[in-house]
């Protein structure tokens, strides 16, 4: 487990950069996790996806696939990788603040 500051808060990470605990996450800790991910700035678009993941796993447990994001965000495959470039069910799970979906490697 690591340790590091974003938005004035210190947070615990895993190995991945994942949050250790999701009750820690508010909306200016996923602005800054977006931008360490190459994302300036989150759209109304990147937060209906991070709304959906959050609402997800708070039902299910876990971050969704990357199929369970498309349907259940109504949004393609295309309109996800450009919201979310290299490795979108990845990159939007670190954001949300949740662990790493199941089947990503």
């Amino acid at each position: 487990m690591n340790t590091k500051t974003l938005a004035g808060i210190t947070i615990d990470v895993n190995d991945e950069g994942f949050l250790m605990d999701a009750d820690v996450w508010n909306p200016a800790l996923a602005l800054a996790i977006a931008q360490e991910e190459g994302i300036a700035e989150l759209t109304p678009a990147h937060w209906q996806v991070i709304d959906f993941c959050r609402h997800h796993a708070t039902a299910n447990g876990a971050a969704p696939t990357l199929k369970a994001i498309m349907d259940g965000a109504g949004i393609t495959t295309k309109e996800l990788f450009a919201l979310f470039p290299k490795g979108p069910a990845k990159k939007v799970a670190k954001i949300s603040g949740l662990g790493k979906p199941e089947g990503c490697v």
